[in-house]
C-alpha cells in the first residue's frame, strides 16, 4: 500500500500494514483540557505565566489549553528533536529552536504533548534553570508512567496511558496524523 493509499476514518486508521483504533475521543480530550485550564487559571491567579510549548507535538494541546485559561498569559516555543521518524525516541535530544522571550523571574509552564521516558522534560528543565525563572511547572496531555526513566514531575496531566504508541491530536507518525481531532492507538 502506498503512502497515499493510507486510509483515515472515524473507526480506524491504516498506516502501511498497521491499524490504529480510537483511544481518546475529541470530547474526552476537550473536557479534560477545560479542567486543566480552570486549574491553571486558579493556580496562577494574579500572576502572568508564560507557556512554553514544545514543538511540534504540543501545538494543538497548547492552543486548546490557552483557550481555556482565563487569566493573562504569554507564550513561546522550543523546538526539540528526539524521535525523528521513529516510533521510539533516539535517546538524545537536539534543540532546534530557542526561546524568544526572556523568562528571568517569570512563572513558566512547559507544555508537552506526551511524556514517555522523560528525557525531553529533563533536558528542558536543565535548559530553563539557567535563566533563573521564578517557577517552572509542566503540563502534558499524555503521560506514560511505566515508561518514565528520568526524575521528572508533571504538574498538570491530561491522561495517564499505558506504554502504547498513539497518534492524533498533535502526536505524529513520521510527521503525519497530527491533524486528527481524536487520539488513536496502535491495535494489537
Amino acid at each position: 500500500m502506498s503512502e497515499l493509499e493510507n486510509s483515515v476514518n472515524e473507526d480506524f486508521i491504516i498506516v502501511g500494514n498497521e491499524k490504529f483504533v480510537p483511544y481518546l475521543s475529541e470530547d474526552k480530550i476537550q473536557n479534560r483540557i477545560k479542567e486543566l485550564g480552570n486549574q491553571i487559571s486558579e493556580d496562577y491567579k494574579n500572576k502572568l505565566p508564560i507557556f512554553i510549548g514544545i514543538l511540534n507535538g504540543s501545538f494543538m494541546f497548547l492552543s486548546d489549553l490557552l483557550k481555556n485559561v482565563n487569566i493573562h498569559c504569554e507564550m513561546d516555543f522550543f523546538k526539540l528533536s528526539s524521535y525523528g521518524d521513529a516510533k521510539i525516541s533516539a535517546g538524545n535530544v537536539k534543540l532546534l529552536k530557542e526561546l524568544n522571550a526572556d523568562i528571568t523571574e517569570r512563572h513558566v509552564i512547559v507544555v508537552e504533548d506526551i511524556v514517555d521516558s522523560g528525557l525531553s522534560i529533563s533536558y528542558i528543565r536543565q535548559l530553563l534553570e539557567q535563566f533563573n525563572p521564578a517557577s517552572i511547572k509542566y503540563a502534558s496531555l499524555l503521560v506514560k508512567p511505566a515508561s518514565v526513566k528520568y526524575d521528572v514531575r508533571i504538574d498538570y496531566i491530561g491522561f495517564e496511558i499505558k506504554n502504547e504508541f498513539v497518534i492524533g491530536y498533535g502526536l505524529d507518525y513520521a510527521q503525519k496524523y497530527r491533524n486528527l481531532r481524536s487520539i488513536y492507538v496502535l491495535s494489537e
